[in-house]
């Protein structure tokens, strides 16, 4: 797989893109420090990009099913470029508008690039190396999360955001670049646009996902199962700079990220060798119960160390969690879908982001960080608990017809 073209240049190009998001998401939570003093505000702020790349999801799924998805990745790649120049408006005239119109640009660029890149991993390797595959990928990711928010925190300090930006939009560009290299063998979308009754079908939008779904119980349930890692995710970059004020301490949000990011590359590293002695069910529940852990221990937050463990319990849990979710979508439907799937699956993940983080920021200034993952936690475990009864039972009726057929 490490000899195949396609893979390093997704890889690479990502790498450098992650570093410029995460230049982007520490200039971010700087300029909001200096100009919004309001948690609940700040969310409300990030609340309308996030609500932008909703509305276009649709639009986003059908086109990649539609079209070349090599084209649809330039294309979204040069609107976030191009999305950054907004930023240095924003910070030439101090303007919060421009802010919102720099996330609204840049979100719905990214509600075309992820899902047609969740699209093309399986176009470029086989089915059994997808797991490891979303793995490293994840782990680039998180390498990128580490180098990006270790440098950017150094950036804002040393030098002006203009500068953090314009690295920013130079770690974008070369990923545009990176992606005109891509060759990826792209049968199905001439057989899409040949055949009319094909075309039809990718027209009709979601309709066909929802059906796919209900039909498909796994899907289904790894659907409600995300809402779990997101309750502590929607929320995170509000909790680390209150973690921050509480300790009266800076320098714990760049070793909270450090330990997290870490400990997500621990867990997406030994996640290959954990599905040879578990399955992806067992996993995906062990991997959220320990993301409700971590959050419920969130309650000592007062606590240097114990804050740490429990981001990097965190870490480690969603590094086990995503690749084999990211797997589990990729195998379960046809790749026909993949379009749609991923951009419906980026849609629902936008829409809960929102509320957890519109809920976080509102929560932050009223009842505090501690009853707050009170609150978040004991929801999570709710849902896991539902989820293992619903399991139980349908497990249980199986082998009653199984009994009652012999």
């Amino acid at each position: 797989m490490l000899k195949n073209r396609n893979v390093w240049i997704v890889l690479i190009g990502e790498f450098g893109a992650g570093i410029g998001l995460w230049f982007g998401i520490i200039g971010n939570l700087e300029f909001m420090q200096k100009h919004v003093p309001s948690d609940f505000f700040k969310s409300l702020i990030l609340f309308f990009g996030l609500l932008a790349g909703v509305i276009v999801g649709p639009l986003a799924g059908r086109l990649i099913d539609q079209y070349s998805k090599k084209k649809i990745l330039l294309i979204s790649g040069l609107g976030r470029t191009l999305s950054v120049i907004l930023m240095f408006f924003a910070i030439q005239y101090e303007s919060i508008p421009f802010m919102v119109l720099f996330l609204i640009m840049l979100q719905i660029s990214a509600a075309f690039y992820f899902p047609a890149l969740q699209s093309v991993i399986p176009m470029i390797v086989k089915n059994e190396q997808l797991l490891t595959l979303n793995g490293i990928h994840m782990n680039i990711s998180t390498i990128s999360r580490i180098a990006g928010t270790s440098i950017g925190g150094i950036l804002v300090v040393s030098t002006s955001l203009t500068n953090v930006y314009g690295m920013s939009m130079l770690a974008y560009a070369f990923l545009l670049i990176m992606t005109f290299f891509l060759r990826i063998e792209e049968s199905t979308i001439k057989t899409i646009k040949v055949e009319k009754t094909k075309k039809s079908k990718s027209n009709k939008g979601f309709g066909e996902i929802f059906s796919l779904i209900r039909k498909n119980p796994t899907i289904l349930n790894l659907f409600i199962l995300n809402l779990i890692p997101v309750l502590f995710l929607g929320g995170f970059n509000l909790i680390v700079i209150e973690i921050s004020e509480i300790q009266h301490d800076p320098s714990i949000k760049g070793l909270i990220y450090t330990f997290e990011g870490i400990s997500f590359m621990i867990g997406a590293f030994v996640i290959k060798r954990l599905t040879i002695k578990f399955t992806n069910t067992q996993l995906l529940y062990c991997s959220t119960f320990l993301v409700a852990f971590a959050q419920l221990s969130l309650f000592f937050a007062n606590h240097h160390w114990t804050t740490l463990i429990s981001f990097a319990i965190f870490g480690f849990a969603v590094g086990c969690f995503f690749p084999v979710c990211s797997t589990v979508f990729q195998t379960s439907i046809d790749k026909a879908y993949h379009g749609r799937l991923f951009s419906f699956r980026s849609m629902y993940d936008r829409v809960t982001f929102q509320i957890v983080l519109l809920g976080t920021g509102l929560f932050l200034d009223t009842i505090g960080l501690r009853y707050m993952v009170l609150i978040f936690g004991t929801i999570s475990l709710l849902i896991l608990a539902r989820l293992l009864y619903m399991d139980k039972k349908s497990n249980a009726k199986l082998e009653n017809k199984q009994n009652l057929s012999i």
